[in-house]
């Protein structure tokens, strides 16, 4: 966890840690630090790669509205799991997100830990990030919408759209 113990809060700096992307060339390891520098981000975490909600709505309603959030002023959208590159690869090219949302994979967990947002979702699911969005300007926090545990809303596209 992060050294406060709490979850990060609005108007604080994105911790800094390593998180990974692959592509076809390999997989690289990227400092939160550079990624979210001079930059608007809206970030969202998923507790796993092709688990039923993430699939089947949550990394959709990104997808779907992806344009609405360039055209608002966002430059990037992440996604952030506690899952390995290699999965999150499959996960992306599965649903077409080259080019579109970045899937940062977190295999420790290290990230999710620092920001606060880890959950123990059971014997089946071990240790991840709880459901969550955040709007990050400039690698700092301005909004963070966090999920009840088994929920689906405030972290949805539609709903971060309506509050930028």
């Amino acid at each position: 966890m992060n050294e406060s113990n709490q979850m990060i809060e609005s108007g604080q700096p994105i911790p800094e840690a390593n998180v990974h992307i692959k592509s076809e060339s390999g997989i690289d390891s990227i400092s939160t630090t550079d990624y979210f520098k001079d930059c608007r981000v809206v970030m969202f975490a998923v507790p796993g790669a092709f688990t039923p909600t993430c699939s089947a709505r949550h990394l959709p309603s990104f997808l779907d509205n992806a344009s609405k959030f360039t055209a608002a002023g966002i430059d990037k959208l992440a996604c952030l799991s506690v899952n390995d590159a290699h999965v999150m690869r499959e996960w992306g090219l599965a649903n077409k997100t080259d080019g579109v949302i970045d899937l940062l994979a977190d295999p420790r967990g290290e990230f999710a830990d620092s920001l606060g947002i880890s959950r123990d979702m059971g014997p089946v699911m071990g240790r991840r990030a709880g459901r969550c969005a955040m709007i990050i300007d400039n690698g700092v926090v301005q909004k963070i919408f966090m999920e009840e545990p088994g929920v689906f809303e405030v972290s949805s596209a539609e709903h971060v759209l309506a509050n930028l």
